[in-house]
């Protein structure tokens, strides 16, 4: 159910006037180009840290084909040269605005591992190669781009824009850093999936008015010398406080009742206290704004930057969330509401625009990874209810699903099919943030519009929310009779907790879109590290992994899950990471390819990081919840290596640790034993890591026990097999991370076990 808004669609503006020059095969790069479009000059240039891909899961080619679909003339500079102005100039001068990105990836996590450690790749640069995009480079471009024209005025968007709107905890330079919005020194910024504020913007600008003018814009923030005078500021640390007079309800608890619950007086037992926050009026979002503490506060004060962290993730309701307000030096920062969730005809149409669906003809024949990765997938919604502490997925694109039509879907399916070269017939994923979130929601209009939940299936799944799977179901069937297409994937990760309330859905997903494995990411197996990541128990686990072998059973097939955990998570002990690796061992579980928890701005895990305070629960100085943080190298490589038990080149550093903490009685040959007691060191490199002549037995995470290969004839392999391993040069080919080399990812950039697709896939769709 679409809520009544009072917003503009984003194809109901009236056309700029260069529409006349009709839709371009590729944006223009170049002069040559433009040329040949018969173009004298961009009304818009959109400089991205990207290789253009025209494609609709390329942030910058869904923003320039919108831009295009307005009537504007769009430009696109993709990964310049940013040592000086002259590549910033390549287009001339843009006669409305420069559009600023680092790409579909936060510049920092594209460039860094969660060691700090440079990367040497980069799946959305042609040929993988690394160094294509500076650090910060938000802020980098910025520059230049007043360097080449002064007075342009440069609109800011994409992840890395969006996750630093306000002040925020930087990773990589361990410090509180403003909001990108004052050093970049743009003009206004743009967060969250932003097509609707972006043509507002692009509109209003081409009819004269001056860009600083626009301060009322949904999902924009702005640099102000003070408050706008019609909105009644509270102070965010006075609102904590339920007791103070002029607050008679405390609009951060969570309430228990909610007037609109239907009580059925005749079985009352099974009635249960819906979690939904009824806003009290004179906090109306439409005259009221929270003033959060100032940034000068917050990079000396952790505390503080845990309650301010909290303030921002309870007020990002777009229905209900109020403007922000935040000191930084003599000036103001001005985050307004969050954007209005696109509807299901908007998304058709800016799904429906005319994308070439491949890389521009300026690459030739080098090969873009990311876009290999996705170039035969279809992004069916946007959103995600999850919540998890660990991901931003929530804070860019919300919660509320935004759905695609499943007629727009199948064509996208068709178009592939006619367009996309080398198509084999395999749809490689019908998915985005979430595989089995599309057309679900709130019941309850009015508790939508006003619940401040973080998550609607966490600490359990929200009576008001509909689970029913079917309208994926029916997705699913007319997919798969799509002409020409022989198999549809489902890659995107799947939300267990979700699917074991349809068994149907379980069933047609196992049935028929499983490929022999099937990746889902229970996180952890205990139960204090999953409370902070907003996690079920592992008892949801074993449900679904029950559903999943019967079905797999029923329908004649070998099929594996293959869970994925994430090590050095806040709140995460030594104990929890043994019982994790006991849990592995036990299950015949073995992993590759972990990466530790990654801190990307804005998302809660980041600010539990930094500040040691669990920001999910009310922050005050004497009575919040400390959280143990995994910090430093040693510890983190420790939790890492719990990981991976099985590498004998962990085994020291596991008996050492084991040894510290009392478990002795872990170290032996003993079948309840994690590592062995002997000494390996007579073991070559080659040998403990089981490559070269001694052969790869590994895989993302896979289970030891009796698996098959799937590379050849379906052979089982490994230690428990009784048959020969594999020799050297026959590793699995696709197999390697899909989560863009080595757990790189944007919106949940917290990595885990080898890579999550879906995760690491909706970066390539959640970066606009």
């Amino acid at each position: 159910m679409r809520l009544h808004t009072n917003v503009t669609a984003i194809n109901d503006y009236p056309k700029y006037w260069a529409e006349c020059y009709g839709t371009a095969p590729f944006l223009p790069t170049s002069r040559q180009e433009m040329d040949e479009l018969g173009w004298d000059s961009c009304d818009i240039v959109l400089v991205t840290g990207d290789a253009y891909v025209d494609h609709p899961s390329f942030g910058m080619a869904v923003v320039g084909r919108l831009l295009e679909s307005q009537g504007f003339r769009v430009g696109i500079i993709a990964q310049p040269k940013w040592d000086s102005k002259d590549a910033f100039m390549a287009l001339g001068k843009p006669n409305l605005f420069f559009g600023i990105t680092a790409g579909n990836m936060d510049s920092m996590i594209n460039r860094y591992t969660a060691d700090r450690k440079l990367r040497h790749d980069d799946a959305y640069t042609p040929n993988n190669e690394g160094g294509k995009r500076p650090d910060r480079a938000v802020l980098v471009y910025s520059q230049r781009c007043r360097e080449a024209y002064k007075g342009v005025p440069l609109i800011l968007g994409g992840i890395e824009a969006s996750l630093r709107r306000i002040a925020h905890y930087d990773y990589w330079s361990d410090k509180v850093r403003r909001s990108v919005l004052f050093d970049a020194k743009g003009d206004i910024l743009l967060f969250g999936n932003a097509e609707r504020a972006l043509v507002e913007v692009a509109h209003r600008l081409a009819n004269g008015e001056d860009i600083k003018s626009m301060t009322n814009i949904r999902g924009t923030a702005v640099n102000l010398a003070e408050a706008p005078e019609h909105y009644k500021v509270i102070d965010s640390s006075r609102i904590e406080k339920p007791g103070k007079a002029y607050v008679p309800v405390n609009p951060y608890e969570y309430e228990t009742k909610c007037e609109t619950n239907k009580v059925d007086t005749a079985a009352p037992q099974e009635v249960e206290a819906q979690v939904v926050t009824v806003r009290p009026s004179r906090h109306d979002a439409k005259t009221t704004a929270v003033r959060l503490p100032p940034f000068e506060k917050l990079k000396n004060d952790r505390v503080l930057y845990a309650h301010a962290s909290r303030i921002m993730h309870l007020e990002t309701n777009p229905y209900s969330g109020r403007a922000l307000l935040q000191r930084h030096g003599d000036r103001e920062l001005w985050v307004n509401q969050a954007p209005i969730p696109l509807s299901t005809e908007e998304m058709d149409f800016v799904f429906g625009l005319p994308y070439a669906r491949v890389p521009h003809p300026m690459y030739g024949k080098a090969k873009i990874p990311a876009y290999d990765m996705i170039k035969t997938s279809v992004n069916i919604m946007r959103g995600c209810f999850g919540g998890c502490s660990f991901c931003s997925i929530t804070e860019h694109e919300g919660r509320i699903i935004q759905n695609r039509s499943k007629e727009s879907i199948l064509n996208e399916m068709e178009e592939i099919r006619d367009k996309v070269p080398g198509f084999t017939g395999v749809i490689s994923d019908l998915g985005g943030p979430t595989a089995n979130m599309y057309r679900l929601g709130c019941m309850d209009p009015k508790a939508e519009v006003n619940c401040r939940r973080p998550s609607c299936v966490f600490p359990e799944i929200c009576k008001k929310l509909d689970t029913d799977h079917q309208h994926t179901i029916d997705l699913y069937k007319s997919a798969r009779k799509v002409p020409g297409i022989k198999k549809v994937m489902i890659a995107s990760g799947v939300r267990y907790d979700l699917a074991i309330e349809s068994p149907e859905y379980v069933k047609e997903l196992v049935t028929h879109h499983v490929g022999g494995y099937l990746k889902i990411a229970p996180e952890h197996t205990e139960k204090a590290p999953l409370d902070l990541m907003m996690k079920p128990g592992m008892g949801t686990y074993d449900k679904f992994k029950e559903m999943f072998e019967k079905y797999s059973a029923e329908a004649g097939k070998k099929q594996y899950l293959i869970p994925y955990f994430i090590s050095a998570h806040p709140g995460t002990t030594d104990d929890d990471m043994v019982n994790l690796a006991l849990w592995l061992k036990n299950n015949d579980f073995q992993t590759d390819q972990v990466q530790n928890f990654y801190p990307s701005p804005m998302c809660n895990a980041t600010s539990m990081y930094y500040s040691e305070t669990n920001p999910l629960k009310r922050v005050k100085y004497k009575k919040r919840q400390e959280v143990v943080i995994p910090k430093g190298d040693r510890q983190r490589r420790l939790h890492k290596a719990f990981l991976r038990y099985h590498d004998p080149a962990n085994w020291k550093v596991i008996r050492e640790a084991l040894t510290a903490m009392g478990k002795k009685h872990l170290i032996g040959d003993k079948p309840s034993c994690l590592v062995p007691a002997e000494d390996f060191s007579a073991q070559t490199p080659a040998e403990r890591r089981r490559s070269g002549r001694h052969g790869s037995n590994r895989f993302a995470t896979k289970h030891t026990k009796g698996q098959p290969d799937i590379r050849t004839d379906g052979s089982a392999t490994g230690p428990h097999s009784g048959k020969p391993k594999p020799t050297a040069g026959q590793g699995r080919p696709g197999q390697k991370s899909t989560s863009n080399q080595g757990g790189k990812s944007s919106a949940s950039p917290h990595g885990g076990v080898a890579a999550k697709r879906g995760k690491g896939k909706s970066k390539s769709r959640a970066g606009r």
